[in-house]
């Protein structure tokens, strides 16, 4: 056997199933299964692998990932890690597999963040910069923010105990300096805190009296109906309730718009990811709601994917 014939197989099986994309898949999960990377595959695919135990256990493994693959489990809970704006996370089922598109909002972020230095600068908060993500799945957005941002306080916030968990092991992994998950005394008070908080949107809050600069969320935005229409990949194994944005899809987004200005500083921001046709009924709630700025940006695919709002400075006097 050879690693140039296991290829040829996993990929074989994988088309018969229908899989897209299926010798890119086959290749990936082989790799992994043998802990090679392209250089040394190409060096050693017509070799003849020895046998040894080492060697069996990875074809083993190869051929049931290849299964699950078939299956249509994705590539990314298979491997267990996707890449986001350059940092590689940990994903399972769990969890919604961090996409291309979200990176989007993070951009905006830094792009916002970027142009206010000299604002933030005047102000001389001495708390920082605060964020608060909601519905954070994986925390792609609030991690990738805090990573490369200006922040010096992140909360983090889902109504799901197993997601803030790989939450908590991807800040664990990826946040060098800061301050995961523990508690901050007042002669501390400035370095860099990542909180993790669980309840449904700012129930989680409850108790604070904090306000934040920037306010992102992806919510489930899909409308019920639509889901049973998605690939197997997505409505088979990542998890409903990420996805199901309720009956017209925007249920979350009501919610977030009403709720948000209790938690937003004055002049915060408010990001928000929204699905390619929701972009009139999004800015629609936040103009109701007396949100000023109102923005919206497109994805690689020139597809409406966030909006973005300041909150109304008076609308809370």
């Amino acid at each position: 056997m050879t690693l140039f014939r296991l290829l040829t197989e996993g990929s074989r099986a994988l088309e018969q199933s229908g899989v897209p994309n299926a010798g890119q898949d086959a290749r990936q999960m082989l790799l992994a299964a043998f802990h090679l990377d392209m250089v040394h595959f190409l060096l050693n695919r017509m070799q003849e692998l020895e046998d040894n135990s080492y060697n069996r256990d990875s074809i083993s493994l190869y051929r049931d990932m290849i299964g699950r693959r078939r299956r249509r489990c994705p590539l990314q809970q298979i491997l267990g890690s996707q890449m986001f704006m350059g940092l590689e996370f940990y994903v399972n089922r769990h969890v919604l597999i961090p996409r291309q598109d979200t990176e989007t909002l993070v951009e905006m972020v830094l792009a916002d963040e970027m142009a206010k230095e000299k604002e933030k600068k005047k102000a001389a908060n001495a708390d920082g910069r605060w964020l608060l993500d909601l519905c954070t799945g994986s925390g792609c957005i609030a991690i990738s923010l805090a990573a490369k941002g200006d922040f010096t306080k992140v909360t983090v916030a889902d109504i799901s105990k197993e997601a803030l968990d790989v939450a908590r092991k991807n800040a664990g992994q990826l946040l060098v300096g800061w301050d995961v998950d523990t508690e901050i005394d007042e002669e501390t008070k400035t370095n860099r805190q990542f909180e993790f908080r669980q309840g449904d949107l700012f129930a989680g809050l409850s108790g604070s009296v904090h306000k934040y600069q920037v306010i992102t969320a992806n919510p489930p935005y899909i409308p019920t109906a639509v889901i049973a229409t998605l690939e197997p990949e997505v409505k088979d194994y990542e998890p409903s309730l990420a996805l199901d944005g309720t009956e017209d899809g925007l249920e979350y987004y009501r919610r977030i718009v009403v709720e948000a200005g209790e938690w937003l500083d004055d002049r915060g921001t408010l990001y928000l990811e929204i699905g390619h046709d929701q972009k009139e009924a999004v800015t629609g709630l936040l103009d109701a709601a007396g949100y000023e700025n109102i923005r919206v940006r497109q994805d690689m695919s020139g597809h409406d994917r966030v909006v973005a709002a300041d909150r109304f400075i008076c609308h809370h006097i």
